[in-house]
C-alpha cells in the first residue's frame, strides 16, 4: 500500500485529485488498509490492500487540456510509474483524443486522456 500511495498521491496531484482518506492495515477491520482520493470531500477513487493485484486492470482520467496529460505523465514517472506510451495523439481512439499511458509500481495500466477538438 505505501509504495501506491507513494505513486498514486503526486500523480494524481498533478491532475487536481487528491488524497483524502487513509485507513491504516488493521483499523475499521481491514487488514491492509485503504486510501481514497478524490477532489473537495468525496474520495471516487478507493486503493485497498487486500493482497491481490488487479489483471488487466486499466484505469483512465480525464483531465481538462493536453497540459494536464503533460503534468500526469511527468508526475508518474517522477513517482516511479514506467512509460507506457507517452503523450500524444491516439486517432486509433479518436480524433481529439490526446492520452499518456503509464505503468504503476503493480505493472496496472494508468492513463490520463484529454478529449479535445479534432486536429
Amino acid at each position: 500500500m505505501e509504495r501506491s500511495r507513494a505513486f498514486y498521491t503526486p500523480t494524481l496531484a498533478a491532475i487536481g485529485i487528491d488524497e483524502l482518506t487513509v485507513v491504516q492495515p488493521g483499523e475499521r477491520g481491514n487488514p491492509g488498509g485503504w486510501v481514497g482520493y478524490g477532489n473537495g470531500d468525496k474520495p471516487f477513487l478507493w486503493l485497498r490492500d487486500d493482497g491481490a493485484v488487479g489483471e488487466r486492470t486499466h484505469l483512465a482520467f480525464s483531465v481538462g487540456s493536453r497540459e494536464g496529460v503533460h503534468a500526469f505523465y511527468d508526475a508518474a514517472l517522477a513517482a516511479g510509474g514506467k512509460d507506457n506510451g507517452a503523450p500524444g495523439t491516439r486517432p486509433e481512439y479518436h480524433d481529439g483524443y490526446y492520452g499518456a499511458f503509464v505503468l504503476d509500481p503493480d505493472g496496472i495500466n494508468v492513463e490520463a486522456v484529454f478529449h479535445g477538438p479534432a486536429t
